[in-house]
């Protein structure tokens, strides 16, 4: 393993074939292809207000959300690793937004109480979320503008589809259009929010997921981010962003010391819902049964999911700076 003293603003990544260097300068690891795989997106550079107004905003008001969710006590009794830890580690969590898996007839909002739900759209409402995920909106258009355009194309003909329904619950974006592309968030609660390693299978194959930190912890000491098969530590600030292919690289964080807290809020979209737009509107058993599908659309489909990872990666930006 090798670590990276990343102090929290704008830096490039991709399998580590040269060596890290300081992130004063936007600078790039790649590989022979020259593909962005991940981006330490940091904070916007010279703002001198992100801490105060928004990071520090931002962690206060998802440890309140998190005690009015929870209550004071069960909030602070998730800090205990319990002896059956779920996949991602032991701290509260809840998933916002609309999702396609598990046996869904079609994606839709996930379900939380009127009492969540009010509390959730506060939060989504703040204008230092709302910050924090435009930033991140800018950065996956800047170093990633075919995926994004992907990202974003896909839940405009899913809520377009949506609309056209005749049912009372509709789908209700999580952030203005302008903020973001992703379906889906997860407010990691915390206390402690320190994530055992793992992979987001339901997430895109080649996809970002977008993580946030936040918190009040020493990130010298703690909550760094280990991406296992790079073999890369990278210190982690809060406030700070970085976007990653989460289903395909292993990634947990580091433990943080006593007396402190560390949140993370995410957002992604799952695959479950670009499969559902490519099928037209429909899941994989309802084409595949369908008397409907010929046998060349079965074919053209077969062809289609053999090349859907060659197709994926070249939604990837090359990186046409220096190389150090």
């Amino acid at each position: 393993m090798r670590i990276f003293d990343w102090d929290g603003y704008v830096f490039l990544t991709h399998t580590p074939v040269g060596s890290l260097t300081p992130p004063s300068t936007p600078t790039p690891v790649i590989d022979a292809d020259r593909h962005i795989l991940l981006v330490l997106g940091g904070s916007p550079p010279n703002d001198l207000s992100w801490g105060p107004d928004v990071a520090d905003n931002a962690a206060a008001a998802m440890q309140e959300a998190a005690i009015d969710i929870y209550t004071e006590p069960k909030w602070r009794r998730k800090a205990g690793v319990a002896a059956n830890s779920p996949r991602r580690g032991s701290h509260a969590a809840k998933h916002v937004g609309a999702a396609m898996g598990g046996g869904q007839r079609f994606p839709q909002n996930l379900a939380h109480s009127i009492r969540n739900l009010a509390i959730f759209a506060g939060l989504f409402g703040l204008k230092s979320l709302q910050r924090i995920s435009g930033w991140t909106n800018l950065l996956f258009m800047v170093f990633a503008p075919h995926l994004h355009e992907y990202y974003r194309a896909t839940y405009a003909a899913l809520c377009d589809w949506d609309r056209l329904q005749s049912r009372a619950k509709h789908i209700q974006r999580n952030f203005p259009e302008r903020f973001s592309v992703f379906t889906t968030a997860t407010y990691n609660f915390g206390p402690v929010t320190v994530t055992l390693p793992h992979i987001d299978f339901g997430n895109l194959a080649w996809g970002w997921c977008a993580i946030t930190a936040l918190g009040n912890f020493d990130p010298d000491r703690g909550g760094h981010l280990v991406l296992w098969d790079l073999k890369l530590i990278i210190r982690f600030p809060p406030g700070s962003t970085i976007l990653l292919p989460s289903a395909i690289l292993r990634h947990s964080n580091l433990k943080i010391g006593p007396n402190e807290t560390r949140f993370s809020f995410t957002q992604f979209t799952p695959a479950g819902i670009f499969r559902w737009v490519y099928n037209d509107f429909r899941t994989d058993k309802d084409v595949n049964s369908s008397k409907n599908t010929t046998p060349q659309e079965h074919e053209r489909r077969k062809r289609d999911r053999e090349a859907r990872w060659r197709e994926g990666i070249k939604m990837y930006r090359r990186w046409d700076g220096p190389v150090q």
